[in-house]
């Protein structure tokens, strides 16, 4: 921790949080956002993220507003959002170390911090906050990164993620599973990106398993085209009685459906995030990703460490995560071909045997 000059806000009336990537990013932001509310439960606080990431917020209580920026914003939209946040906040906390984010803390708030790189070329940003954080990418995971900046700027930090939905969203969810007690298994079987993929025969072997030991298939899913194609395609190949869901519940609303099951298997994604937070029994496949950095962050831990080692497969608590059998596993690259249009063979690869043994484990269910 970096400190400046100037003292933190004692009462600070206002406060923003910028974390400008990926869905998952911004849902495993909400451990930092609940310790700012609980710090100072009269500030208004404000969250600023890519357009597209907002809905894993959308429900959430800690937040007064949601501030939105394309990843590739026009001119005058960008000046526009400059010009309206221009030292309109106390508090301005960026948790990524890029140029734009720590611009908008320096424009946003009246006193600044945030995560940054600790190299030569990285200098020049310091000078733009009042306190700052070297930024981990390796050896320490994203939520206890962000709460770094809870202990640099003088707040008790709160590890819980935060995963919420609104009552209209619960009546959805509830209209569409009806009033069936047949225990539910949520698939999420497609990432955003191939390198994250596991093989589609996995899944239809795994949905006739579970099937057969008397669980309703559900299949959660975005509204991406290409998402619900490859969904319904999956779905025909499955058992009769599955309920394909992909495309007609938003973000905070797939995490009332996770409230809802007995178990849930899916990839490196923001659900199989929610469902860990939510302490639904998950199991999570991984294959390039970093598990110190990026595993499912499981709703009893409450340490500044990461749950997870780098290497091979673990449990913690309620969550497997199972990762590609390969000596290069994590390799750290986005697929075999390094680009995330490529698939990763270490979850080709990945036995279905091996995920419904874990399964089995999860669901207390007795070995055939």
């Amino acid at each position: 921790m970096k400190r400046g000059a100037r003292a933190i806000p004692p009462s600070p009336r206002a406060v923003l949080v910028i974390v400008t990537r990926r869905i998952g990013d911004v849902l495993l932001a909400t451990p930092l956002i609940r310790s700012v509310k609980r710090a100072w439960p009269e500030a208004a606080l404000d969250v600023l993220v890519f357009e597209g990431t907002e809905g894993v917020i959308a429900a959430n209580p800690d937040v007064r507003r949601i501030v939105t920026v394309p990843q590739r914003p026009r001119l005058a939209r960008h000046l526009a959002l400059l010009a309206g946040c221009w030292r309109r906040y106390d508090v301005a906390l960026s948790l990524v170390p890029g140029d734009r984010p720590t611009f908008y803390a320096f424009v946003a708030g009246k006193w600044r911090a945030g995560l940054l790189l600790d190299s030569r070329g990285e200098r020049w940003k310091r000078r733009l906050l009042h306190r700052w954080v070297a930024f981990d990418d390796l050896n320490t995971h994203t939520v206890v990164m962000h709460l770094a900046l809870a202990n640099a700027i003088g707040i008790m930090p709160r590890h819980e993620v935060i995963v919420s939905w609104s009552d209209a969203e619960a009546l959805q969810v509830q209209r569409l599973l009806g009033s069936n007690t047949v225990p539910i298994a949520v698939l999420h079987t497609y990432p955003k990106f191939n390198y994250k993929m596991w093989r589609t025969e996995g899944w239809i072997e795994l949905a006739h398993w579970l099937r057969a030991r008397g669980f309703r298939i559900v299949l959660s899913g975005g509204g991406d085209a290409a998402e619900q194609e490859f969904v319904a395609a999956l779905a025909r190949r499955m058992p009769d009685g599955v309920l394909n869901l992909a495309g007609r519940l938003s973000l905070s609303a797939s995490a009332c459906l996770l409230s809802r099951a007995r178990l849930y298997v899916g990839p490196d994604t923001a659900m199989t995030h929610a469902a860990a937070a939510l302490g639904v029994p998950t199991v999570a496949l991984y294959g390039p990703s970093n598990p110190v950095k990026w595993g499912p962050w499981p709703r009893a831990h409450a340490r500044d460490v990461s749950p997870w080692r780098r290497c091979g497969s673990q449990r913690v608590g309620d969550v497997w995560l199972l990762q590609g059998v390969a000596a290069c596993v994590p390799c750290l690259v986005e697929g075999c071909e390094r680009n995330t249009a490529s698939f990763s063979d270490c979850l080709q690869h990945l036995p279905s045997s091996t995920v419904i043994a874990a399964v089995r484990d999860l669901a207390g269910l007795a070995a055939e």
